[in-house]
């Protein structure tokens, strides 16, 4: 009895030492190295595609020894060729090149304002006037000396014409009066500033400064801002990547979210300059404002056509799969008979571009092709399947 005690303890103890130590994912996740992570997911990938390749073995024996089939329920569409428009969204703000703070030209006091705020007004139009400082007066008792000097002129020319009089006397003169006549036209040059005219057609932004400011030529002294809202673009920037596929002319949806309205335009210009802090470059749309709702700096949303295939084959993102191997692919259908009862088929594919909910096929599907849909995700590779289309 003895000896038989003795030799369970020893097989116990045995047993006890031969048992290996077990890590759980858990722990291996949280403490375990790159390398004992990287082994762990080989070693259940190959354990994932045994498991499904046993699936299938088993699957198909029981396909074949069940008397009374119990079907999987799918149903297909025919893959065709149509033509697939991929769109790069992006988001730009409004601008207009004719957007400026007008300043005075000269010092003096803001002697009237002639416009309000929101009103259109023409290029050249008297915005404001500013107190010349005397200007006026100079400018008339110059026109007096001018007159004068020409009249002197034109008599001494006529003298001179008839051989009477010395030429320094007709040089004297002419030059008087080319001089008293260039002084006027500096003189009025400078007291055309004293009017502040619309330097485009527009609408009176802002009017900055009230009458009575004492203004001066530069910084501060901005009296109106003036934008013209007719010639709008948009300015938006496209990561580098797209360079090769964004071209001038290129078709553009833009979308105004805030005002819930979409129009059609065309890339305008395409910068020549990669931005090195972002790596893009800035496009420029034009956009029509007949209604006058679109202002600077609105935010815009554009969609531009920078890839279209006229033969593309689009599937539904949501029924492709991927494997161990990282390849996706599909279930199509084989061998359909007249009950409906077909078999399904794994097919590897290769994607393009997405758009939306579908994405465009670029290898191993053709046209004509029945491809499950519903119920992609539940049958295996050579399961006999029943379709159920309507």
């Amino acid at each position: 009895m003895r000896k038989i005690y003795s030799l369970l303890i020893i097989t116990v103890v045995l047993i006890s030492c031969g048992k290996k130590e077990t890590t759980s994912i858990e722990e291996l996740t949280t403490s375990g190295t790159l390398k004992e992570l990287t082994a762990k997911k080989k070693e259940l990938s190959a354990s994932l595609e045994k498991i499904n390749k046993d699936l299938e073995v088993i699957n198909t024996a029981i396909s074949k020894k069940d008397t009374v089939k119990k079907l999987p329920l799918i149903t297909t569409f025919t893959a065709k060729e149509e033509i697939f428009k991929h769109y790069l969204e992006i988001q730009g703000n409004v601008k207009t090149k004719q957007n400026i703070l007008i300043y005075p030209e000269m010092p003096g006091i803001l002697k009237s304002i002639s416009v309000k705020e929101g009103q259109f007004v023409r290029k050249g139009q008297v915005l404001a006037t500013i107190d010349d400082g005397g200007l006026s007066n100079q400018v008339a008792q110059l026109e007096a000396t001018t007159q004068l000097a020409k009249t002197t002129y034109e008599r001494q020319k006529r003298l001179w014409e008839q051989k009477i009089g010395s030429e320094i006397q007709f040089l004297q003169t002419k030059t008087n009066y080319e001089a008293q006549k260039n002084t006027l036209e500096q003189l009025k040059s400078q007291q055309s500033k004293a009017v502040i005219r619309a330097p485009f057609s527009g609408v009176i932004d802002d009017v900055v400064k009230e009458p009575g400011t004492v203004l001066a030529p530069g910084q501060g002294s901005e009296v109106f801002r003036i934008v013209n809202l007719n010639n709008m673009y948009i300015e938006a920037e496209v990561p580098e990547r797209y360079i090769a596929s964004i071209k001038k002319e290129k078709a553009v949806n833009v979308n105004f979210p805030v005002l819930g309205k979409t129009i059609k335009s065309k890339i305008n210009q395409v910068g020549s300059f990669i931005n090195p802090n972002n790596r893009s470059f800035k496009v420029e749309v034009p956009v029509s404002n007949k209604s006058g709702n679109i202002k600077p700096n609105l935010t815009a949303k554009l969609q531009i056509n920078d890839y279209t295939d006229t033969n593309a084959i689009l599937i539904p993102q949501s029924i492709i799969s991927e494997n161990a191997n990282g390849d996706q692919y599909v279930y199509i259908i084989k061998n359909k008979k007249s009950n409906n009862e077909a078999v399904a088929e794994r097919l590897i594919i290769k994607t393009g571009k997405t758009q939306g909910d579908f994405i465009e096929v670029l290898e191993n599907l053709t046209a004509g092709i029945e491809i499950i849909k519903e119920g992609a995700r539940s049958v295996n590779n050579g399961q006999t399947v029943k379709v159920i289309n309507n």
